[in-house]
């Protein structure tokens, strides 16, 4: 056994009695500055290891998220209208996807961007109609010219009105004239517009009656479009209620429509019941936009290979005037791959100055069709898309935080011979962006604040000794004693 005397021995820390001390208002007050001085520095080297050290480097993409990259927008077009708002993606490997609806949808909005209805669900499809078969002989003109002021007179005076909006030159609106004049001399007959006064069919033609045209928002010929007295008020601003008309195009199928429409009217009170209209007919109407946009959001999802996402105006079954097509908008989210959650973002908010949070690079931001740039107007957005991934190490493993790919935009507008579009070529960069988080050793921030601790202590003590002793000289110099 070791006695206690020769165990202390080995004491690096000698006692000195307390009698033999002496406390000094200098030493305190450098005993308090050190104190200071000390939790400064332990602030500091506490600040520093929990800052984020990364490195970044610039490597071959090796993506682990699959061969097809996700894309989510959210663009909003204050002159085209849902009727015929159609999203198409293609790339360079052939792939051709048009008016995709799946993950697509289609609100109507009013100038300002604001919502004016219900999500615009697309009606029959518009590919698949039927005109019945092309007639050449001429029918007698069963159908009204209706002008901008007969309209009106028309359309508060009967139950129902059903109008054909064409334009001469339009290829779809002379496939349906043979068939429109027909159905139109047929239902005269039925419902003598005199003597039975429940229907009237019209023609307007939107070359001619431009302004009447707008206000009932026709961007497509031919548009068949359905009024109803007492129904086609709002109280917003005026805006007409009425609906379209998406069915086949043949007489047969035109004239069945308008029955439909006719037979809960009784002749003599011209009251509707909306409520008793057949599914069979009701299946082909549908309310058409009371305002002339159209917000596109959703998601497509493309190969990882340069392609382009195209939103234009498209039908199989109507012709568009390119001179009166604008294509100005407003992209309120654009971005590529997986989006990140909120709940991540706040979690990993240490990481985001390294991010550089660009994935949003056309956000909130607005591309205007400027009237000196004339018709015929194409918007082009040239999308440069980088991968970015951070990995942490943690507990001596790597691990993926955030995956998300970053992009430069560059836009253009250019005059076009053909349909205007807005056009958002993309093309992946084939190298990626590696940012890596170290996290700072344990036993390094230990070691540093001993030294701080050591340090300060030692220098103080050096500080407060020079100090002693200098005052000691000084009163031993008043004195008069001899060193």
């Amino acid at each position: 056994m070791i006695s206690p005397t020769k165990f202390k021995s080995v004491d690096f820390y000698r006692k000195i009695p307390r009698d033999l001390t002496e406390a000094s208002l200098s030493g305190a007050g450098l005993s308090i500055v050190a104190a200071l001085i000390m939790m400064l520095l332990f602030g500091m080297e506490l600040s520093h290891y929990l800052e984020v050290n990364t490195t970044t480097a610039v490597i071959v993409d090796k993506s682990t998220d699959g061969d097809f990259l996700r894309i989510d927008f959210n663009i909003s077009f204050p002159a085209l209208s849902c009727e015929f708002a159609s999203v198409d993606v293609s790339d360079v490997l052939g792939t051709n996807r048009m008016n995709i609806t799946k993950t697509v949808r289609k609100f109507p909005i009013d100038p300002h961007l604001r919502t004016t209805g219900a999500e615009f669900h697309s009606g029959h499809g518009l590919h698949d109609i039927n005109h019945g078969e092309e007639i050449k002989e001429e029918f007698p003109d069963g159908a009204i010219p209706f002008t901008n002021a007969s309209f009106e007179v028309f359309s508060h005076h009967f139950p129902i009105m059903v109008v054909n909006f064409n334009a001469p030159w339009c290829y779809w609106s002379n496939r349906l004239k043979p068939s429109w004049e027909k159905a139109a001399t047929i239902i005269k007959q039925r419902y003598d517009p005199a003597t039975d006064g429940r229907v009237l069919l019209g023609n307007v033609d939107c070359t001619e009656e431009a302004a009447l045209c707008r206000r009932n928002h026709i961007q497509g010929y031919p548009s068949i479009r359905i009024f109803r007295k007492g129904s086609d008020l709002r109280e917003d601003h005026g805006h007409h209620e009425h609906e379209s008309y998406y069915g086949d195009r043949d007489t047969d199928s035109i004239v069945k429509m308008i029955d439909g429409l006719v037979a809960p009217i009784h002749p003599e009170t011209h009251k509707l019941a909306l409520e008793g209209i057949s599914n069979d007919t009701s299946k082909h109407l549908k309310k058409a936009p009371v305002a002339g946009g159209c917000r596109v959001e959703g998601y497509v999802r493309v190969k990882k290979v340069p392609g382009n996402l195209v939103i234009s105006a498209n039908s199989g079954a109507h012709s568009f005037d390119t001179s009166q097509m604008n294509m100005s908008h407003v992209v309120t989210h654009l971005s590529f791959g997986r989006i990140i959650s909120r709940r991540l973002l706040t979690d990993m908010r240490r990481l985001l100055p390294y991010l550089g949070q660009s994935h949003d690079r056309l956000e909130e931001k607005a591309f205007i069709n400027q009237h000196d740039l004339g018709a015929n107007v194409t918007i082009e957005h040239y999308l440069q898309i980088v991968k970015t991934e951070v990995i942490t190490r943690r507990y001596g493993q790597e691990h993926s935080v955030i995956e998300e790919y970053e992009y430069t935009a560059h836009s253009s507008v250019a005059q076009t011979y053909y349909l205007p579009v807005a056009k958002f070529h993309f093309e992946l960069s084939p190298m990626q962006i590696l940012i890596t988080e170290n996290p700072k050793s344990f036993s390094h921030f230990i070691t540093n604040l001993c030294a701080i601790i050591g340090g300060v202590f030692t220098v103080a003590g050096i500080l407060d000794s020079i100090l002693h002793n200098s005052i000691r000289l000084i009163k031993k110099v008043e004195l008069g004693k001899n060193i």
